[in-house]
């Protein structure tokens, strides 16, 4: 699995996903760690952000640190699902969804706690899901209709690499803000 620091693109600032060409049970299992332990992470970054904080787009033309917790949860649902449909039928073909027209709907501007409670719910019984697949089954096919064949191994390094993306979003963001704040004198 390979991510590397981009301080030149803000949309990555853990860098784009690259797809690995094949991970060891080390691998899979230090994915699922990152995966395990993303609920805790994420709220940690959150923690203490005003609404205005919230509300701020992590970049230019960007969405704001609210609409980017709310599309984890949206996203994170979505691969649970992705899991479960791969692990029980033949070479699937899994539905897309439009992250951006969803994160344009009402609820992306609730409060937070809802949906790092939900994140939190779905990510122990994802846990344990992901905990339990045999090593045969991380090679089950499935089909996306956007970018095509892809495994269960890919899907599990896309979705370490996502939570951690999007982690790296919001406290980004926070340090830039925290800097700002320096420059200013007012740390």
């Amino acid at each position: 699995m390979t991510t590397e620091t981009t301080a030149t693109d803000p949309r990555y600032p853990i860098g784009p996903f690259r797809a690995p060409e094949s991970m060891s049970e080390e691998d899979r299992q230090q994915a699922i760690q990152r995966i395990g332990i993303l609920p805790a992470h994420l709220r940690a970054a959150v923690e203490g952000l005003t609404d205005g904080q919230l509300d701020t787009p992590y970049r230019e033309d960007g969405w704001t640190v609210r609409q980017v917790v709310h599309h984890v949860v949206d996203s994170h649902l979505n691969a649970y699902i992705r899991f479960k449909t791969v692990l029980t039928e033949d070479r699937p073909t899994i539905r897309p969804y439009d992250q951006d027209a969803w994160s344009n709907l009402a609820d992306a501007s609730d409060p937070l706690e809802g949906s790092l409670r939900v994140l939190e719910a779905l990510h122990g019984r994802w846990e344990r899901l992901l905990i339990s697949i045999e090593a045969a089954a991380w090679h089950r096919p499935f089909i996306h209709p956007e970018s095509g064949e892809h495994t269960l191994e890919w899907l599990l390094a896309l979705y370490a690499w996502h939570g951690d993306h999007h982690v790296a979003h919001v406290t980004r963001l926070r340090a830039a803000e925290m800097d700002s704040r320096r420059g200013k004198g007012e740390a």
